[in-house]
């Protein structure tokens, strides 16, 4: 079963001026296709340069016990609070692939090279009415194809080689950022990899009021679709191990996916709504990890089959700041930097006005004006989001990335370091 409280999520609010009823003709649970229209999220700045941190050299080697993506831990050195308010020093991190400081090969023997399994699996969406029966509105069924994005997101940089000034040769998005980040550890053959196939197609049944929808522009399904959180984690997540009925139980029992690999779960356009209120919305995607026990198999060590669940993003959703592969691209990245999703910062208060004391480098850079970094690839223009480095969380001064960076690909957008904050980015006591 799913390691609940450990799910980080993309987020984005939804100002109360487009909740709108449904209109004339439409039925009670559908939805305008301008619902989802927002402005910028919220934007703050630092105060001050910050300074102090100190990066470990070494890799402490990998989680020991378990079953799941090759991983390697490290640590550094930065005064702050834990999440109980307790004075810590020392900050231990995981991240995929393997260490970064010339400690040994790969999991392939290919010198500097981490190549990583990473599913994609397309999950469809089959919108019920309430007493199980399919559904149609307007003579059209209501049914949300995922598996049309999928030649998309192989094209995109998320799996697909492009130039980056992190690396010598054209690589991926991920381990872009990755090498970003160890630029002057690193050797120039360190690279972590995906290696991305197709697994068999899924399908998530919902039933009438566990979502909202709306209609694209000839009447057909759909433009978007809006999920209950918690319905969508129990449709997606196994309560035993020999779960076949939801989603990933399905895919992990038939071998689709596996504890080495990174797997994506691709939906179309599905956003998530908590409180069973469609008005607190979005989540555009999350990653975490599924827990089994282990087997003599595997010497009983803990699974963990890490994931993340992305939506497409279709144009004109969400405005500039949130489209095509932004929420993929996003979940991956902090995957490599967070696959446990329990790498412990110094509280941080970032310029979208986001507050977290966690290792997730997407959440620091979403929502702002510059928060994504437009590729051309393949034909087409791509918006990966950019994405904080570890030195910013370090508050590592000047920083120790590529070009003393903080933000990457692009630098600008986190100028300098992250100020370490008060429990709760509150004001210190007078």
């Amino acid at each position: 079963m799913r390691v609940a409280f450990l799910a980080a999520f993309l987020c984005i609010a939804v100002p109360a001026s487009v909740h709108g009823q449904a209109s004339a003709g439409m039925a009670d649970d559908q939805l305008p296709a301008s619902y989802t229209l927002t402005t910028n999220p919220h934007t703050a700045h630092a105060s001050s340069a910050a300074g102090g941190g100190v990066l470990g050299r070494h890799s402490n080697a990998s989680l020991l016990g378990v079953d799941s993506v090759v991983n390697w831990s490290s640590y550094f050195y930065l005064p702050g609070f834990d999440s109980f308010g307790g004075t810590q020093f020392t900050w231990d991190y995981t991240m995929v692939g393997q260490a970064p400081f010339g400690q040994g090969q790969d999991n392939d023997g290919n010198g500097g090279t981490t190549w990583i399994g990473a599913p994609i699996v397309p999950v469809s969406l089959d919108l019920r009415n309430a007493d199980g029966s399919p559904r149609f509105v307007g003579g059209q069924r209501l049914y949300s194809d995922a598996t049309q994005f999928v030649a998309p997101v192989l094209s995109s940089p998320v799996f697909s080689n492009t130039s980056y000034s992190s690396s010598e040769i054209p690589t991926q998005f991920t381990d872009a950022v990755a090498r970003a980040e160890f630029f002057h550890q690193a050797d120039d053959d360190w690279h972590t990899l995906l290696r991305p196939r197709v697994a068999t197609p899924r399908t998530m049944v919902l039933i009438k009021g566990t979502y909202r929808f709306a209609l694209n522009a000839d009447g057909s399904c759909c433009a978007f679709v809006l999920i209950d959180d918690q319905v969508f984690g129990a449709e997606l997540f196994p309560p035993t191990a020999t779960d076949t009925t939801t989603v990933m139980g399905a895919a992990e029992n038939a071998g689709d996916i596996h504890t080495r690999d990174i797997s994506t779960f691709l939906f179309p356009n599905a956003y998530l709504y908590t409180n069973q209120n469609p008005n607190d919305c979005c989540i555009l995607g999350y990653h975490t990890y599924d827990v089994e026990p282990g087997t003599p198999a595997n010497g009983f060590r803990e699974k963990r089959y890490v994931m993340a669940y992305a939506s497409w993003i279709s144009p004109g959703l969400f405005g500039p700041s949130f489209v095509d592969i932004t929420a993929l691209s996003h979940e991956m990245s902090e995957t490599f930097n967070d696959p446990f999703v329990n790498n412990a910062t110094p509280w941080w208060l970032a310029p979208n006005g986001n507050c977290q004391n966690n290792l997730e480098t997407g959440d620091v850079i979403e929502g702002l004006p510059n928060a994504t970094f437009p590729i051309v690839l393949h034909g087409a223009t791509w918006n990966p989001q950019n994405e904080a480095l570890l030195q910013w969380f370090a508050s590592v001064s000047p920083s120790s990335a590529i070009h003393h960076s903080y933000s990457y690909p692009d630098p600008t957008v986190l100028p300098v370091a992250n100020v370490s904050q008060n429990p709760g980015c509150t004001p210190p006591l007078p």
